[in-house]
C-alpha cells in the first residue's frame, strides 16, 4: 500500500475535476480500487502502487481536458480510467506528451471534440489517420460508426477531402422495405438514421443542410455506389456485415485518388439469408496483412454505452460460443459413428 498527493493549480477547475459531491472521485475509487480524499485543490490517493498510478494518470488526463476548455462527464471519467489501465499498451507517437501523462487520440471539429475512451478507440482513430482503408469491427456500442463519421466530418472541415459519402446496405432485418411509407428516399432513410445522428452531433444544422443540398455530403444506400469512382473523398460503409461478397468487392473497388475508406460492422449480427456469405467476413480473410489496410477489432470491453450493454454483449457471445462448441462436438460424434 502507498499514498500519493496531487495538487491542481487552477482552483476554478477543481470542482469540475472532482465532480459534484466528488462523484468523479467516487467513480475512480470504485473502478480502480483506491481511496481518494479531496481537500481544497488537493486529493490524497491511497491504495496499491498500480492503483495509485492509474488514479494519478486518470486525474491528470481529466485536468488536462478541463484546461483545454472541454467539459468532463461521467463517460469521460470512465474513458480516462480505461486508458490509464491500459497505458503501457497504448500506441506511441513522436508528439506524445511526457510519459507521466496519457496522450489520447482525438477528433476535433468546430462543434465538438471527441477523445478516445478506450485503448481500442485510440488505436482506431490512429488507424484512420495512417491508412487509406480501415476496418472497424466489433459489437454494438463501441463507437465504430460514430467515430468514423466524426473523423470524416473533421477531414471535410479541414479541406483535406472534397466530399463525404456515407453508405449502408438496406438489408431487411425482419421487416419489409415495401411496407414503409413514402418514396425510395423515405423508405431507406430509417436505415441511414445512425449516420445522420453522427453528422448532427458534428456539424451545425445549417452546414449539414447546405452540404446535403450541394452533394458535398452524401448519405445513400450501398446500391447507389455501383459504377462510381470516389476520388478526393472520405467514404464510410456502415453495417458492412450485411453486404454480399459481390457488394463488398464492388464497394472496395470504388476507392479513388486522395480518398479514405472506413468500413464498420459486427460480424456476429448478419441479417443476410441463411447460407449466404457475409462480404465483411470474407474481405477480412482475403485482405488481412495487405499493405495500406488497417483492421481494428473491438470487443465487449470497449462498449461505451450503458454498462448493461457490455454484459448483454458478453452473454450473447458466450451463448454463441456454446452453440459453436455443441456443433463441433456433434460433428465429431457423427464422424466417429461413421468410422465405426
Amino acid at each position: 500500500m502507498m499514498h500519493v498527493v496531487l495538487a491542481f493549480e487552477d482552483n476554478r477547475l477543481v470542482g469540475d475535476l472532482f465532480g459534484q459531491f466528488d462523484q468523479n472521485l467516487a467513480l475512480i475509487e470504485q473502478r480502480i480500487g483506491v481511496d481518494a480524499v479531496a481537500r481544497g485543490n488537493q486529493v490524497t490517493i491511497r491504495g496499491s502502487k498500480s492503483g495509485c498510478e492509474q488514479a494519478k494518470l486518470t486525474l491528470e488526463a481529466l485536468y488536462s481536458r478541463l484546461q483545454k476548455g472541454h467539459e468532463v462527464h461521467p463517460g469521460d471519467v470512465d474513458g480516462a480510467i480505461r486508458m490509464a489501465e491500459a497505458a503501457e499498451a497504448q500506441l506511441t507517437l513522436p508528439t506524445m506528451e511526457p510519459k507521466s501523462r496519457l496522450a489520447f487520440a482525438q477528433i476535433s471539429t468546430r462543434r465538438k471534440t471527441l477523445i478516445a475512451r478506450t485503448p481500442t478507440q485510440d488505436a482506431y482513430i490512429r488507424a484512420m489517420d495512417r491508412s487509406d482503408l480501415t476496418f472497424g469491427v466489433g459489437p454494438a456500442g463501441t463507437g465504430k460508426t460514430y467515430l468514423a463519421v466524426a473523423y470524416a466530418a473533421a477531414l471535410l472541415e479541414r479541406g483535406e477531402v472534397d466530399r463525404m459519402i456515407l453508405s449502408r446496405p438496406a438489408v431487411e432485418a425482419g421487416e419489409r422495405l415495401g411496407f414503409l411509407p413514402g418514396d425510395m428516399k423515405e423508405k431507406v432513410d430509417p436505415y441511414l438514421r445512425p449516420l445522420y445522428d453522427g453528422l448532427n452531433d458534428m456539424m451545425s444544422p445549417e452546414k449539414l443542410e447546405r452540404g446535403l443540398e450541394s452533394g458535398m455530403i452524401e448519405v445513400a444506400p450501398l446500391a447507389f455506389m455501383r459504377g462510381r469512382t470516389l476520388s478526393n473523398a472520405v467514404v464510410i460503409l456502415d453495417e458492412a456485415q450485411n453486404t454480399t461478397s459481390m457488394q463488398m468487392k464492388m464497394f472496395l473497388t470504388r476507392l479513388g485518388e486522395n480518398s479514405k475508406m472506413i468500413i464498420t460492422g459486427d460480424p456476429s449480427q448478419v441479417d443476410l439469408p441463411p447460407g449466404q456469405m457475409s462480404g465483411l467476413r470474407e474481405s477480412l480473410k482475403i485482405l488481412g496483412g495487405v499493405e495500406g489496410i488497417s483492421e481494428v477489432r473491438f470487443t465487449e470491453t470497449d462498449v461505451v454505452r450503458h454498462e448493461l450493454v457490455a454484459r448483454i454483449v458478453h452473454a450473447y457471445d458466450e451463448e454463441g460460443r456454446r452453440r459453436f462448441e455443441a456443433r463441433q462436438a456433434a460433428k465429431a460424434e457423427e464422424t466417429a459413428n461413421e468410422q465405426q
